[in-house]
């Protein structure tokens, strides 16, 4: 068994995978990586696990979108989904600075 440290915000936090599945739990953590400042910042002063779960909720929102959405150009299906993602963040933030 494999073991891989994922790293947000400056915090470990090591996940056992099968071995050789390291590559894809590094690019899942990448991924999450990316979107954790906005999580971060919509989470304001609250514990990481407030902003891990607004991570979840991100996360789980555009799949939501991925799986609903119409077969579209690659494009097309981008622009909405950063769309979508951004009026999220904006929504977390707005919650976030009045709780």
């Amino acid at each position: 068994m494999a073991e891989v440290v994922i790293q947000l915000g400056g915090r470990g936090y090591p996940v056992a995978c099968a071995d050789g599945q390291e590559p894809r739990l590094h690019a899942l953590g990448a991924m999450l990586a990316e979107r954790w400042p906005i999580a971060q910042r919509a989470a304001g002063t609250g514990p990481p696990e407030r902003a891990l779960l607004l991570l979840a909720l991100m996360l789980a929102d555009a799949l939501d979108e991925a799986r609903t959405a119409q077969p579209l150009g690659d494009s097309t299906l981008l622009d909405r989904l950063a769309t979508r993602l951004e009026a999220l963040a904006e929504s977390l933030e707005d919650a976030a600075q009045n709780p």
